[in-house]
């Protein structure tokens, strides 16, 4: 049982993290963060280990008095169809194996990662039945380096079935493990696998990982295991921590565009947004207040009396994403800790409860409501970007150009900015609007929360790309005026962004631009 972080084994947690606690209570997504990212090893509380170890003989001695759905019952269509006591471990293990049928690419590891860190930490909630060692062997994986081969598609959002199934075989010894995230896995008869290896730079002899010992499969576990959004949730975990960043980083490169357009501060005045008491609203003009040095109160106008709407409605529509990521958050914190399992095992041990918790529709339509604020956001930025390369807006060159009146300075940056949108705002169409009926109409719904969180990992890229040409534009305008803004933002951009404003390829400067996000984000 993985209950201390005193394993000379298990490889130290990087950056100088200490271990997470997994106690089925109190999983943060910046602890599953961690735990995704190799930064930190698992540690099991006791606590939450005996709960897990209560439901699991809750869900033995209720299976022994009457049938339990998945236990003495087939799955789905055949949900009346029953299993002979003698037949029960291998109904799990033929469970197992009819919904490992994945499709599609490998998953990156990272995400692979978050997924066996939700799913651990939702069978300490209790209340699954699954024998306890399937957690050990979840949180060995985690902190021995290893991950299961997951395929993208297969969930819907009523259960990541076919990930959790191809995880379920490899806990048993069925499949193999993989340990770098370019690694394929390969077919190859049942029983336990070749210890995998690392590949090292440089050709150096190939570091051994420590695997989890395989489970013994035990009747009620296959079903148990299943129940749950776990990738979906872990990859809505990590969209989670990577949209925050970028929200942040708004902040920051919004704020230079308005100084370099010479706009007004009169948008972000703090009265404004408290007569209309939008937390998001005010968090933004407040953000951009205080990256800029600007009064609560801005006194004097900018070169205008009004900005275009890619200024002057920042903090309405920015504030919206702010809030739609809090609101993902909320919902992503409370899945990951508390049990979703069917049928659910009551906490005093007197009864299971066959229920619809599995049903993903919070998180589908958090991560849709985040697109689609996101879309709006992004917007915004194409249309900053745009302003910037306007000499009517700014009183500098067109696109920012110099040399021959023909210099197309940073025209092309608004083409690669309006094609990440593109892609943005085909990510931002809602999944939730999908529909399937399913096991011969027995699962006539579904939320498509796996869909979601998938286009919700597009549409981050593809943020950060608009964002991106964004701040190399707004990094050009500024160093055009005779005087710099003294401002954090083009302090530490100017610093990393190549000078000069001669026809070239741009595709280096939106990359460290790229880069330099996160580090605008802490500003």
């Amino acid at each position: 049982m993985s209950t201390t972080a005193d394993d000379p084994t298990r490889p130290p947690p990087a950056s100088g993290d200490g271990p997470v606690t997994l106690d089925g209570t109190g999983l943060t997504v910046d602890e599953l963060i961690r735990l995704a990212d190799g930064g930190a090893v698992p540690v099991v509380a006791p606590e939450g280990y005996d709960r897990a170890r209560r439901s699991w003989h809750t869900a033995q001695r209720l299976a022994a008095s009457g049938r339990l759905y998945g236990r003495g019952t087939g799955v789905g269509a055949h949900r009346s169809v029953s299993v002979d006591t003698d037949d029960e471990a291998s109904h799990g293990l033929r469970v197992l194996r009819s919904h490992a049928g994945g499709a599609g690419p490998l998953l990156p590891a990272r995400e692979v990662r978050a997924m066996l860190a939700v799913r651990a930490n939702q069978l300490l909630a209790g209340g699954s039945g699954i024998q306890p060692a399937f957690i050990d062997a979840l949180t060995d994986a985690l902190a021995g380096g290893v991950h299961p081969a997951i395929n993208a598609y297969g969930g819907i959002g009523t259960g990541d079935l076919t990930a959790l199934a191809q995880t379920g075989l490899t806990l048993i010894g069925e499949r193999p493990w993989l340990t770098d995230p370019l690694e394929k896995a390969h077919d190859q008869p049942a029983g336990a696998p070749t210890p995998p290896t690392d590949p090292h730079p440089d050709h150096m002899p190939p570091v051994p990982r420590r695997l989890p010992t395989p489970v013994a499969l035990q009747p009620g576990d296959a079903l148990a295991l299943l129940s749950s959004n776990a990738l979906a949730l872990g990859q809505a975990g990590i969209v989670c921590h990577e949209v925050e960043v970028l929200l942040r980083a708004t902040h920051a490169v919004a704020g230079l565009a308005l100084v370099a357009v010479g706009g007004s501060g009169e948008a972000y005045a703090a009265p404004v947004h408290a007569l209309r008491p939008y937390a998001g609203a005010a968090r933004a003009a407040g953000e951009v207040r205080r990256l800029l040095g600007m009064a609560d109160r801005p006194v004097g106008a900018g070169r205008r009396i009004q900005d275009p709407f890619g200024f002057r409605a920042f903090p309405q529509v920015h504030g919206c994403a702010l809030d739609a990521a809090d609101a993902l958050r909320r919902i992503v914190e409370v899945e990951v800790n508390c049990p979703s399992e069917n049928p659910l095992m009551a906490p005093d041990g007197t009864t299971a409860y066959h229920h619809g918790g599995f049903f993903a529709a919070p998180l589908g339509l958090a991560l849709d409501g985040l697109v689609l604020a996101l879309l709006q956001t992004a917007q915004l930025s194409v249309a900053r970007l745009t302003a910037l390369g306007d000499p009517d807006l700014t009183g500098l060159p067109a696109f920012l150009a110099s040399g021959p009146a023909s210099s197309s300075g940073t025209m092309i940056l608004e083409y690669t900015a309006n094609s990440a949108l593109a892609e943005l705002r085909a990510c931002a169409a809602p999944a939730s609007a999908g529909h399937a009926v399913l096991s011969h109409g027995l699962e006539e719904a579904a939320s498509f929360a796996s869909q979601a969180a998938r286009q919700a990992l597009r549409a981050i890229d593809a943020y950060a790309t608009v964002l991106a040409c964004e701040l190399v534009t707004a990094v050009r305008a500024s160093r055009l005026h005779p005087v710099p803004p003294p401002v954090p933002t083009f302090a530490v951009a100017a610093t990393a962004l190549p000078e000069g404003t001669d026809d070239r390829p741009l595709t280096a400067d939106v990359t460290t631009a790229t880069e330099l996000l996160p580090a605008l984000a802490e500003l």
